[in-house]
């Protein structure tokens, strides 16, 4: 849990750019970050948002990393060049965004870099933020091996037919059934993407197929409610749901 530190007791990192494997043999950039001194180790897949592979995400991968985490970021915008994270993510929003089967590719190379790790228990789990939301879900659904997932805030998860696309050419939530791991939701009343009846809807069609999952909704937050470089930072909320995160892999991926 969060400042439940020993002051006594060692505490080391390494965060690094890799490379990893990812969709169609493809070999991308990851953020990768580990305790050192203490194995085995559970994984975690951070699936970066729409912002870009950001220093967002390594700094919450370091989070997850001082709390016995190996944590791997994949540069899911890898196809779209290099520069800086906004205009990466710029030039993939102008083309359509990035397919759902390249993320998919790329979490399933990531899992495999996990669980093949010297250090690892073999036992993993996905997050993601925003867009990286959506994706999380939609890889508990598809990619074999997932232990734990948490949803948070992910938008278009509830797709109407005239909003998919080609890159998007499909509604995560279609997938409920095969979802195949505990879930964990996070989200914020005030949100609009998604708002509170697409996540009712959600949570009833994990109730119709009888899939293990919580949702947490914060009233007085918005979307991002994470992301303290925003207005749209909620200090109190972000503190008791990162609780939430923590205590949700402590229990489905360190047994």
């Amino acid at each position: 849990m969060w400042n439940q530190l020993q002051t006594d007791a060692y505490e080391g990192m390494i965060a690094e750019t890799v490379t990893m494997t990812g969709y169609k043999g493809d070999r991308i950039h990851a953020y990768f970050s580990r305790p050192i001194g203490s194995n085995p180790v559970p994984g975690i897949i951070l699936i970066p948002h729409m912002p870009g592979w950001d220093e967002i995400n390594r700094e919450i991968a370091c989070r997850f990393t001082r709390h016995g985490y190996a944590v791997i970021c994949p540069n899911i915008y890898e196809r779209f060049g290099h520069g800086l994270p906004a205009d990466i993510a710029g030039k993939a929003r102008d083309g359509g965004g990035v397919s759902d089967d390249s993320v998919m590719g790329d979490c399933a190379g990531a899992l495999e870099y996990l669980k093949s790790l010297p250090y690892s228990n073999n036992r993993a789990g996905v997050i993601g933020m925003c867009s990286g939301g959506r994706h999380s879900f939609l890889a508990a659904c598809k990619v074999k091996g997932i232990n734990a997932a948490v949803d948070c805030w992910g938008g278009r998860v509830v797709a109407a037919k005239e909003e998919l696309t080609p890159q998007q050419p499909a509604a995560p939530i279609d997938f409920t059934a095969d979802l195949d791991c505990p879930l964990l939701g996070i989200f914020g009343n005030d949100d609009k993407f998604p708002p509170p009846e697409q996540v009712d809807r959600l949570e009833s069609e994990l109730k119709k197929h009888g899939k293990e999952y919580q949702f947490f909704r914060y009233d007085g937050a918005g979307h991002a409610f994470w992301s303290y470089d925003r207005e749209a930072y909620r200090p109190v909320q972000a503190m008791d749901s990162l609780e939430k995160v923590l205590a949700f892999f402590d229990k489905n991926l360190r047994s």
